[in-house]
């Protein structure tokens, strides 16, 4: 196959465009949100009533829209599954009971494979409310409630391609989404909860018993031990640091790398230093059940690479700075 030949490009015809079709959407958001009135509350009413869950549902690029509604919707505190409308003529309205409520996408307001399966939903019971760009249609008057996302114009130069109008469906549901969270006190740890693999879920769910090293692994020695001896103990911990414990295991102090050139610099033997002697008594420690995140501000804002995990009064793990890079807390 011969290579394709591409003919070259006029730069400004192309940022010409690119810069008309962001402003002909823009508009489009611009006017939707100008005439969004009470109806878009009686959606919002309606769905937050229901006991059931939200099915959206679509085909064509309306489809792809609903799918990622529904996504925004079930991540952001309302119960959603997207089903395509083809597949629930031929099966998949077994999905929906009269407990639900059906959004139902389409521009036109007449799509063939939505307008078959609306008498069934009727039939069941759920409540129908409908996004179209046309409110006379017959999807919009069997709907209990029509949210009108119409545009002015397509980005599309023929007026064709679905462009403007899918942003404008697409940011009704955004905004149906955004106002059922704030309508059930979704929060940032609801969020967390239902993306423990995100960013966020790791921030806010991640504790520090989850992360830390455990106690066997933490290097350790008693306060008296000479520091040639606790160099070793530190060595071998892979820490960078020893922490000075007494016979309780309660923490006296911690010993780090830092420490150490700190002593080389101030001129000290260490073959004749002991550890209690170059340890930093007041330790930073912190609970096992604290966040992860607040271990890694405690430690950027102290300037410290290490922490020592305390419960009770007595050493239970320990924490380096790597183990939450690890953990992508930080």
């Amino acid at each position: 196959m011969q290579p394709q030949t591409v003919p070259p490009l006029d730069t400004d015809r192309m940022l010409a465009s690119g810069r008309r079709t962001l402003t002909i959407e823009a508009q489009a958001l611009h006017a939707l949100a100008e005439r969004l009135d009470p109806t878009f509350v009686d959606a919002v009413r309606t769905i937050l009533g229901a006991r059931g869950r939200v099915i959206v549902t679509g085909v064509g690029k309306s489809g792809h829209i609903g799918r990622k509604i529904a996504a925004t919707l079930a991540s952001t505190g309302t119960p959603a599954y997207f089903v395509h409308a083809a597949e629930a003529a031929h099966g998949d309205l077994g999905m929906i009971t009269p407990e639900d409520v059906v959004v139902a996408i389409s521009y036109s307001g007449a799509s063939d494979e939505v307008l078959m399966i609306l008498p069934a939903i009727k039939r069941q019971g759920a409540a129908l409310i409908a996004l179209t760009g046309r409110p006379d249609s017959p999807l919009a008057r069997q709907s209990d409630v029509h949210l009108d996302v119409s545009v002015r114009e397509e980005a599309c130069p023929h007026n064709i391609a679905p462009t403007a109008s899918t942003t404008a469906a697409l940011a009704m549901g955004d905004a149906l989404a955004i106002a059922l969270l704030e309508a059930r006190g979704f929060g940032p740890e609801d969020f967390a909860r239902s993306h423990p693999g995100g960013a966020l879920g790791r921030k806010l769910l991640t504790r520090v018993a989850d992360v830390m090293r455990p106690r066997p692994d933490v290097p350790t020695a008693p306060p008296d031990v000479p520091l040639t001896e606790a160099l070793l103990i530190m060595s071998r911990g892979g820490m960078g640091m020893v922490a000075a414990i007494d016979a309780d295991d309660r923490p006296l102090g911690i010993f780090t790398d830092g420490d150490l050139r700190r002593a080389i610099e101030q001129g000290a033997d260490l073959r004749t230093e002991t550890l209690a002697r170059r340890m930093n008594p007041s330790p930073k420690t912190i609970s096992p059940e604290a966040l992860a995140a607040e271990a890694a501000r405690r430690m950027e804002d102290a300037r410290i690479s290490q922490m020592l995990v305390v419960d009770e009064g007595r050493l239970v793990g320990a924490l380096h700075m790597h183990d939450l890079m690890r953990a992508k807390v930080l």
